[in-house]
């Protein structure tokens, strides 16, 4: 119960103070020049730099000059960063916006993959799911034939892995960037449409019809 004329902190709001503390202090070490604090968030964000960089350009070798190019971009924009979102968002839209000026040097025309059509068909029929009333709604009608069959070794193994990252590979960009950052790196929705700059609602449904492919391919998989 809430006694009133006592001072009371919404959970988490302490939590959000000490990491907005904490951030503040690691960006006036950067600008310092402090080597260790660079070296840190080099390891901390370097790989998903990488898979957003990959998202847009053809090679990993040129995703690896993108992030190349974009931490040199972190280190020149450091005095401009104002905190107005987190470091790792500012550092992933210039990572995107580095990629996309490669990305339009790299192509002399846009993949058909690439291209969101209005209309677009969903890519599991929406026959294979279970209705509102349903005990378990939105979940699968049938699961793959052998997928109970499987043990867990072989279902989580190397094979199932790579079936389930050509997938992704084969997404439409937007789809394929959301999906990584959500489910390869773990980041949360605020994250994304942040980073993105597109609504909670568009980057749900955009995760949603990445998974449902992802799920498809793995699906056909294990179905033979």
């Amino acid at each position: 119960m809430i006694e009133y004329g006592k001072n009371v902190t919404p959970a988490g709001v302490g939590e959000r103070a000490l990491a907005s503390a904490e951030e503040a202090g690691l960006v006036a070490r950067l600008r310092a020049g402090d080597e260790q604090a660079f070296r840190g968030i080099v390891g901390r964000y370097h790989s998903t730099m990488l898979a957003v960089a990959r998202t847009y350009v053809r090679t990993q070798a040129s995703a690896e000059e993108v992030v190349q190019d974009a931490w040199l971009g972190v280190l020149n924009g450091l005095d401009r960063f104002e905190g107005r979102s987190s470091l790792k968002t500012w550092i992933m839209r210039i990572v995107i916006k580095t990629a996309l000026t490669r990305g339009a040097r790299e192509a002399r025309s846009v993949p058909f993959s690439s291209l969101a059509l209005k209309g677009e068909e969903p890519a599991v029929s929406p026959d294979r799911f279970r209705g509102a009333n349903d005990a378990l709604p939105g979940h699968w009608n049938r699961y793959p034939r052998n997928w109970q069959a499987l043990p867990e070794e072989v279902l989580l193994g190397h094979e199932t892995l790579e079936i389930a990252l050509a997938a992704i590979e084969e997404l439409p960009e937007v789809q394929r960037l959301v999906i990584t950052l959500r489910d390869v790196h773990g980041w949360t929705n605020e994250e994304v449409c942040e980073a993105l700059e597109v609504a909670s609602g568009n980057q749900r449904v955009l995760l949603h019809r990445a998974r449902s492919r992802v799920r498809a391919a793995i699906e056909r998989h294990l179905d033979g």
